[in-house]
């Protein structure tokens, strides 16, 4: 997402930077179609829901996850955020030929930019004007510096790394720096710690699906991210278990957590690791949901109607709340 300078940030004029407009609209189609795709009604009335057995033959032995949930911290040291920060830039950054970073946000988590403005001691926010999106915009030089230093070794998208080289690095402003700096990507698997929290931030979605098969609700949890590419879907299978799939409409991969033992490591992640934005009260909800499987009440109409309530109220662009 590249942007001009900050004034012309102030007004947001599209015909000047329209590369960037359409990167945000892009984002915000994404988004879109992120919420639009979990909803998965079932064709039964209440009526019909009181009558059926209500089964999932896939969760016959789900494993057991704590009922209590872990008082919500953000990252507590340097290393900790330079994880969050590197994975929210590899999902929703960009380090623009204007020397700028730009991280896009819904306008309902612009609390997390706030918070990451704080914690860095640079940048501005600013709002899009007509569009569900706010902007964090770091362009002063220690500013700049100071983030290189964090996601330095945690970044592993290459196009941000190319990025931060030949938009960043290679101007003579910072001839000094990237000598003493020595960038490197994170070519390491292990995933034990924030950087898929702030990905997650960025670009995953929770889905709670119910599908009627033979007069039968079979109740499916779902943790999707949708990508360009598929290399860090690839790691994030390995370490979570899942699917991969490929969308040639679109020409996206998407990964999904498709089944109870991935969803189960998916709570395992998030339950230590934990996200910032408005996405952790849909974590919660859909957290709830296995809690609700895991106590088989999903066998009751009533344990069903909690889920098709939590369903309901996930994903919605009208909610408000901030977990910041």
């Amino acid at each position: 997402m590249l942007f001009a300078g900050t004034t012309s940030i102030l007004s947001f004029n599209y015909s000047i930077i329209s590369k960037e407009a359409n990167e945000i609209v892009k984002k915000l189609k994404q988004w879109s179609l992120s919420a639009g795709n979990i909803v998965y009604l079932n064709n039964g009335t209440s009526e019909t829901l009181r009558n059926e057995i209500v089964v999932s033959p896939s969760i016959e032995n789900i494993k057991s996850i704590s009922v209590h949930v872990p008082k919500h911290l953000k990252p507590l040291n340097d290393v900790q955020f330079g994880h969050y920060l590197a994975g929210l830039i590899d999902g929703d950054g960009h380090f623009s030929s204007k020397q700028q970073l730009v991280i896009v946000f819904n306008s309902l988590d612009v609390s997390v930019a706030y918070y990451i403005k704080k914690r860095l001691g640079f940048g501005k926010v600013r709002k899009v004007k007509n569009k569900n999106a706010s902007l964090l915009i770091i362009s002063h030089r220690e500013g700049l510096k100071k983030i290189i230093s964090l996601i330095n070794g945690k970044i592993r998208t290459e196009s941000k790394f190319n990025q931060i080289i030949n938009n960043i690095l290679n101007d003579s402003k910072y001839t000094e720096f990237k000598q003493d700096i020595n960038l490197k990507l994170n070519s390491y698997n292990d995933l034990k710690n924030h950087w898929l929290a702030g990905f997650s931030d960025a670009y995953a979605s929770f889905q709670i699906k119910m599908i009627n098969r033979n007069n039968k609700i079979e109740v499916r949890l779902n943790f999707q991210i949708d990508q360009k590419k598929n290399d860090v879907l690839l790691l994030i299978k390995e370490f979570i278990g899942g699917n991969i799939g490929y969308r040639a409409s679109q020409d996206t991969y998407y990964y999904g957590s498709t089944s109870f033992g991935s969803a189960k490591n998916v709570i395992n992640y998030f339950d230590y690791f934990h996200l910032l934005s408005t996405k952790h009260i849909n974590y919660l909800k859909w957290r709830k949901a296995y809690l609700i499987i895991q106590n088989k009440e999903h066998l009751t109409s009533n344990g069903i109607k909690k889920i098709i309530k939590l369903k309901n109220t996930m994903n919605r662009l009208t909610d408000t709340k901030s977990t910041i």
